[in-house]
């Protein structure tokens, strides 16, 4: 099997990004992401436009993602698809259209976890970047899920700490909406306190026991903060808006780093790796590669167009559980809660 050349069509349907890949064993051939602007206009991703869209991008997606590996579709060894975590209406359309088409090429069809992809995308083989050893710590921080995942192996893996409401990247964009930032604002507030100062308002931490997480208090405050200074001062947003977005970011990567050291005291796993959309900010990323220096870790940042949903990392995980021979029939459904591990 370690020999043999094994191609991958992937596709990824787990939200508002229609996405669909080519792989050849572990490399990305291609990586074709539509991304559905019409939520902009509501501030939000609407689940029934959401599944609309995907219908409309899916046919085209994947034949651009063939055209641009430059293979045919009777090459294709396996269909790899994203069965959840996600939104139900969008997770059918990527499901129904993955099994069509493995029964029409009679292929193997292969589910595939959409978290477990973000940690697995760090075994994509890219030139000048080594992928994490066993075992490791994950951190995925995204729209949906802020999770501490201890990996021993590909398919071996516990959830050590996860958000008990809020996940982070929730916390970004609530906070850009109260500060009268388009959608999506969590990159807005990014690229603002990149000229703000981090200390200049104080924000409080919640205390929330083992490696769990908790962003609701803070978007509650960061809320109350606005409301009174705004009360006072009507242009205040408007006057310290770097500041403020520096604030707030610089908070949340505290409360990260506080938990991802937590992990590294508790397991003694000083190889830490980020997935998710959110690891696309540029201060977690500067936070991480600052703890390498101070503390002796390994961290493995991924490529940002690794850490936004795209169907290269579902791909990866459908080549690793090929050489398993871990296929799917066609009685699989979408599954809108799907656990790591379970």
């Amino acid at each position: 099997m370690e020999n043999k050349t094994i191609y991958i069509l992937a596709i990824e349907s787990s939200c508002d990004d229609t996405s669909a890949a080519v792989l050849c064993n572990n490399r990305t051939l291609s990586n074709i992401v539509a991304t559905q602007k019409i939520h902009e206009e509501y501030g939000g991703v609407v689940p029934e436009l959401a599944s609309r869209a995907h219908q409309q991008n899916i046919v085209p997606v994947v034949h651009q993602a063939l055209a641009k590996a430059n293979i045919d579709k009777k090459q294709l060894s396996a269909i790899a698809f994203t069965r959840g975590p996600g939104l139900m209406g969008s997770l059918l359309v990527g499901t129904s259209f993955a099994k069509s088409l493995s029964l029409g090429l009679d292929i193997p069809l292969i589910e595939v976890n959409h978290m477990q992809a973000h940690i697995l995308s760090h075994f994509i083989k890219e030139d000048n970047y080594n992928s994490p050893s066993f075992p490791f710590l994950a951190m995925t921080i995204s729209g949906g899920h802020t999770q501490i995942v201890l990996v021993r192996d590909y398919f071996d893996m516990e959830i050590l700490g996860e958000s008990l409401d809020d996940a982070v990247g929730e916390a970004y964009d609530k906070s850009a909406k109260i500060l009268g930032l388009p959608y999506p604002g969590g990159p807005l507030v990014d690229k603002y306190a990149q000229l703000g100062n981090p200390n200049a308002f104080p924000f409080p931490k919640p205390k929330v026991d083992g490696l769990n997480f908790s962003f609701s208090g803070l978007k509650t405050s960061i809320l109350y903060f606005i409301q009174r200074e705004t009360k006072k001062n009507p242009n205040f947003i408007a006057e310290n808006r770097n500041d403020i977005c520096a604030s707030i970011q610089h908070t949340i990567i505290n409360i990260l780093m506080d938990k991802i050291k937590k992990a590294v005291k508790q397991t003694g796993i000083k190889q830490i790796a980020i997935g998710g959309g959110v690891s696309a900010n540029s201060g977690i990323r500067q936070a991480l590669q600052n703890a390498e220096k101070k503390w002796g870790w390994n961290t493995y940042i991924p490529k940002f167009e690794y850490c936004t949903d795209n169907a290269a990392m579902i791909g990866i995980v459908g080549y690793l559980k090929y050489r398993e021979m871990d296929f799917s029939d066609q009685s699989v459904s979408a599954k809108a809660r799907y656990v790591i591990g379970k």
